[in-house]
């Protein structure tokens, strides 16, 4: 089998196909085809014209294509909402900036409020991020006594600021 005649006397027919069902002029999917078609020289069986075989191998090629191009757009497009979604605008608006600038405050007084046992491990849980060991040694207190401080703490914080919650 002479390939450089193959190519030469299927390659309007390969483009042409190509063209039919991908829409597009694709020259990296020609040359696929006719890989594919040397890679498999040796399956083709001459009980047809080679032009057929060519043109099968042209179809599902371009089939695959438009599969895998689908699936690119897809992904791509997912991705695409992600960026936008990190993209978007994350300065807050000065209605934002004011109830934000409320609730802190409001916090704030409502941990300033606490009786000063509950006071400490809150700020140092919440705030200061320190786990129960590191408060229980801290304060010198058993850990179990951290957790239930903690608790009540975070208990009446709750009923002090329910209403921004």
């Amino acid at each position: 089998m002479d390939f450089n005649k193959l190519i030469e006397d299927n390659k309007n027919n390969v483009q042409n196909i190509i063209r039919l069902i991908t829409k597009e002029y694709n020259e990296d999917l020609e040359q696929e085809v006719y890989i594919k078609a040397w890679q498999n020289r040796d399956k083709y069986k001459e009980q047809g014209k080679l032009k057929s075989w060519l043109n099968v191998i042209a179809k599902n090629l371009s089939k695959d294509y438009l599969k895998s191009a689908k699936n690119k757009y897809e992904t791509n497009s997912e991705n695409n909402d992600l960026i936008l979604e990190l993209v978007k605008d994350k300065k807050q608006t000065p209605e934002e900036q004011f109830t934000t600038k409320q609730r802190q405050i409001l916090t704030t007084k409502a941990i300033n409020s606490l009786k000063p046992k509950f006071k400490e491990v809150i700020i140092l849980f919440e705030i200061e991020g320190k786990s129960h060991e590191e408060i229980s040694k801290r304060i010198n207190c058993p850990i179990g006594t951290v957790k239930s401080r903690i608790y009540c703490a975070k208990k009446e914080l709750y009923e002090k600021l329910k209403d921004l919650i």
